[in-house]
């Protein structure tokens, strides 16, 4: 879950879904009437987004019009599980070739794209570069960034961000920012009285507590007390359901050899790659008529994204499940974690990893996911079990 990726960038954008597929990058046509891609239909008003296009072509170096372009797209990135759009929303924000100029809003736009397209250390560059200016205290920049680092397993630089959160007055996200690293650290039971006392505060709206029962569930499921997250995963289900919410519940009950009851949760999802990924290993395990159909949409997803020859690098926790839990292909997984793991270091990350080295039966690969494990400092019960 791109996840990935994700659950924090809801927050630093609204509603940021985990992105999956392959990678996109702006594309310049060479004539008016050039087509570059024919992407999926989405619902929404196309009078508007063809005004706005005509108004950016007329005007490419308007902030204005060229953010409302780019956030517009990446939410249809979000919508539709479509890296494509984002590719869309980075040319919008090309002309701005200077960094130095680059209005504060249309960098902080350009790191959320790189980050969603999994260019981790170029959205970390973007985010330093916008928070060494002077001015503003710029909570949603400390918050992208921490998000950004924690992805990465590089834990204590998350911390710093979390701080810096703090000191721009973001009280809860700061906190629970906090949390989500203790917690990942293996430091449940702080993690879990600050979740609880967040909570409990009255002043928290539904959304906000659907997320903080989210991450709760997240992490007693890492902390083995599967009947304690099953109670969060139904908390935040009542609070505020969202489509991050549903996939980790998802991967929750496969993970608890339930997969029947996954398949109507992702049922009405739009049908992004990782959604798909779970309808079709929860569909096979579970026998449903509708799996081969699933297994062979997602097959061919996978061999359209394997002509980009950095999809494998860029996006292999995907194909890496669908190679484990679907081809019983151990070598094949392993291969595509392993190169996961080299850009993005989430708890789902290595346990994939972990998953494909027991699978395989390596030693040395075992022995590899012990030396990674310990350089990010993930504590997960699921990991140890396997090593």
């Amino acid at each position: 879950m791109t996840r990935p990726t994700a659950r924090w960038m809801l927050l630093a954008l609204c509603g940021a879904l985990i992105a999956s597929g392959s990678e996109a990058t702006p594309v310049q046509p060479t004539r008016d009437d050039e087509v570059i891609e024919v992407l999926p239909a989405v619902k929404g008003n196309r009078a508007e987004e063809r005004r706005l296009r005509q108004r950016l072509a007329q005007a490419p170096r308007d902030p204005a019009l060229a953010l409302a372009v780019a956030r517009r797209n990446l939410d249809q990135a979000h919508a539709l599980g479509d890296p494509r759009f984002a590719g869309i929303a980075l040319a919008a924000l090309a002309p701005w070739t200077d960094e130095a100029a680059m209005p504060d809003e249309l960098l902080l736009m350009r790191a959320t794209l790189q980050q969603y397209l999994h260019q981790f250390d170029a959205a970390a560059q973007s985010l330093q570069h916008l928070l060494a200016r002077p001015g503003a205290a710029r909570p949603q920049a400390w918050l992208t960034l921490a998000t950004v680092r924690r992805v990465q397993g590089r834990y204590a630089e998350s911390d710093a961000a979390c701080a810096q959160l703090a000191r721009a007055g973001a009280t809860i996200y700061a906190s629970a920012c906090a949390a989500e690293n203790a917690g990942l650290r293996g430091d449940v039971e702080r993690a879990r009285r600050s979740f609880e006392a967040m909570l409990g505060d009255p002043r928290a709206d539904a959304p906000t507590r659907g997320w903080l029962a989210t991450s709760l569930a997240e992490l007693e499921q890492r902390a083995g007390r599967e009947r304690a997250a099953e109670a969060a995963y139904q908390a935040a289900l009542k609070l505020a359901p969202d489509a991050y919410l549903r996939l980790a519940y998802a991967d929750f009950l496969i993970e608890q050899g339930r997969a029947s009851q996954a398949l109507p949760l992702l049922a009405r999802e739009a049908r992004s790659d990782a959604v798909l990924l779970r309808l079709a290993i929860a569909g096979t395990r579970a026998g449903a008529a509708s799996a081969a159909s699933d297994v062979a949409e997602m097959r061919d997803r996978i061999a359209a994204a394997n002509e980009r020859p950095d999809a494998r690098v860029l996006h292999g926790r995907e194909q890496a499940m669908f190679a484990l839990a679907i081809d019983g292909d151990a070598p094949r997984a392993l291969a595509l974690a392993r190169g996961n793991v080299t850009q993005q270091r989430e708890a789902l990350d290595l346990l994939v990893l972990a998953r494909a080295a027991r699978a395989s039966g390596d030693p040395a690969s075992l022995r590899e996911v012990r030396r990674v494990v310990q350089e990010t400092g993930l504590r997960d019960q699921r990991v140890e079990a396997l090593l």
